[in-house]
């Protein structure tokens, strides 16, 4: 591997590549402000390799891992943590904090102390990122350099470049242009969610990247629905912290929806809502964070993502591990499929995924259109949800994952358009109503709207994850082999398309198996244990 240096001839480090580091230029730059201040300090999240790879099915007769047993087979090894901690503390960098069950370092030190490091400049700039509004953030091109005793121990350096990473993946109209809206409890009745259950025992936990709630917005919403509500609680991740806007539509309409749908739907769980920077470091740490927390929860909610090519490599890699390490702790995390079609909101006339939904260790969740009677439940009709190339489902093929072998049998997968590269992983797994104008009656902000988008459905399949658990003692990790094996407790969604891709008998790259009968995946899941 090629060397390089980044030090002074006296002091000369030798470094290798990072593979995977390299970032392109970012999207929309308004104003380049010159160099980052070098005297400024920083936190960045450095991971590391595993010792032993992940079994392909983590849960075994005895159960899923614990935190230790995840840490002593599949986490860095102490010879590893050693060496990168004593060689980065050698180099001027401070340990924040070193764990090996998540193979993370956080790491401190300033701008000049670890673009020196790591190999690298950066500057202050201002860009219009994936929410559309104008960011000052460090940025930085091209790819990293390790120490070379790192060479293969580091697999990803993130947070050096701390542009916003990540979009809200949901649509808000007033209370009163909706044409069709409904509350959880009734979405609940519609798809025949488990009687008897309310998430007594269960955790829920959700991602967010910006906005936050105000109790005051949960007390009267939740009390309108004559429902005592759930404990919420914010957690702060990497300096970040529950932080209202008094902006409806922005980050503060996904985090009051995330939550409403969540505790109406399971108002007896503990739901705690981990508030993160909008980076790849900060989006990582929280999902960290969540998924090894003691006890550790039964889903977690992702409605933020973005197009699999704004990603660095690194970064998928290590939020796909993290991903699968929640699995291997028998946590089911859900996520967004997007809100902007088969091109997700992409400029080059090509198809793509959204990330982290395309990880085959997501359980991806897609959108429909609703139509039913909120009364009595019946649904008279469920479509793929398709106002337009920037309002519908996301679905489609993964350019990075290959297909997972619970779901390369799928007839549908060659059904509508073939991805040109090839069959790689499928998304969505699942649907759920996201269409706005049959949208979600939430409260934001002390205003009481209606919100669509595919950041409704992740809420809405982790509060009936948790459901399931309650109902079965059980928690399911990576349930999506149990899910594709039980076909028949969904409503197959043949009419439609987003784009590129319709939907047809099966699974299908709009709306997945479908939307759930909640009653007969108990049945199944109950029945196979």
């Amino acid at each position: 591997m090629s060397e390089h240096s980044n030090a002074t001839p006296d002091h000369a480090e030798r470094t290798v590549p990072l593979p995977g580091s390299d970032r392109p230029t970012a999207a929309r730059i308004q104003s380049v402000l010159g160099p980052a201040d070098p005297s400024h300090r920083i936190e960045i999240t450095v991971i590391l390799r595993r010792q032993e790879a992940l079994p392909e099915n983590q849960e075994t007769p005895a159960g899923f891992l614990t935190r230790e047993e995840l840490a002593a087979r599949h986490g860095a090894s102490p010879q590893d943590l050693t060496l990168a901690t004593e060689t980065f503390t050698r180099l001027g960098a401070e340990i924040v904090e070193a764990d090996p069950a998540s193979r993370r370092i956080r790491l401190a030190g300033t701008v000049e102390q670890l673009s020196r490091i790591f190999g690298t400049s950066l500057e202050e700039v201002t860009s219009s990122g994936p929410h559309g509004h104008d960011v000052t953030h460090r940025h930085r091109t091209g790819g990293l350099q390790v120490p070379a005793e790192l060479d293969g121990v580091v697999t990803a350096v993130l947070g050096l470049d701390d542009r916003p990473q990540a979009r809200t993946q949901f649509r808000a109209i007033p209370l009163a242009a909706a044409p069709t809206s409904y509350t959880p409890p009734e979405l609940a009745r519609i798809y025949g969610f488990p009687a008897g259950t309310d998430g007594t025992g269960q955790s829920v936990a959700i991602i967010e990247l910006g906005g936050g709630f105000a109790q005051a917005d949960l007390d009267a919403y939740f009390s309108g629905l004559g429902i005592t509500g759930p404990t919420v609680r914010a957690v702060g991740v990497d300096g970040a912290v529950n932080h209202p806007g008094q902006d409806p539509q922005g980050a503060d309409g996904e985090v009051l929806l995330d939550i409403e749908v969540v505790g109406a739907l399971a108002p007896r769980a503990d739901i705690p809502v981990y508030f993160a920077p909008n980076t790849d470091a900060g989006f990582l740490d929280a999902i960290i964070n969540a998924s090894h927390a003691t006890p550790a929860p039964a889903s977690i909610s992702i409605s933020w993502g973005q197009n699999e090519d704004e990603w660095t490599a690194q970064a998928r890699t290590a939020f796909d591990q993290a991903l699968a390490d929640a699995s291997a702790l028998g946590v089911t995390v859900t996520a967004a499929a997007g809100d902007n079609g088969s091109a997700d909101g992409a400029t080059d006339g090509k198809d793509h995924a959204d990330f982290p939904a395309s990880s085959p260790h997501a359980l991806a969740c897609g959108g429909t259109r609703l139509d039913a009677d909120p009364a009595t439940g019946t649904i008279t009709s469920e479509t793929v949800w398709n106002d337009g190339p920037h309002s519908s489902t996301g679905g489609g093929f993964s350019d990075t994952f290959p297909a997972p072998t619970w779901q390369s049998g799928n007839s549908a997968h060659a059904g509508g358009h073939k991805p040109s590269h090839g069959k790689g992983r499928g998304v969505p797994d699942v649907s759920g109503v996201a269409d706005p104008q049959t949208g979600y009656k939430v409260r934001v902000d002390g205003k009481d709207m209606v919100i669509g988008g595919t950041s409704a459905v992740a809420p809405l399949w982790a509060a009936l994850i948790a459901l399931l658990a309650q109902s079965t003692g059980r928690t399911f990790g990576q349930i999506q082999p149990l899910l594709y094996s039980n076909t028949a407790a969904f409503r197959d969604i043949t009419q439609g398309n987003n784009g590129t891709y319709k939907a047809a008998a099966g699974w299908d790259p709009c709306t997945g198996l479908g939307s759930p009968d909640g009653t007969a995946l108990l049945k199944a899941l109950t029945a196979g244990k």
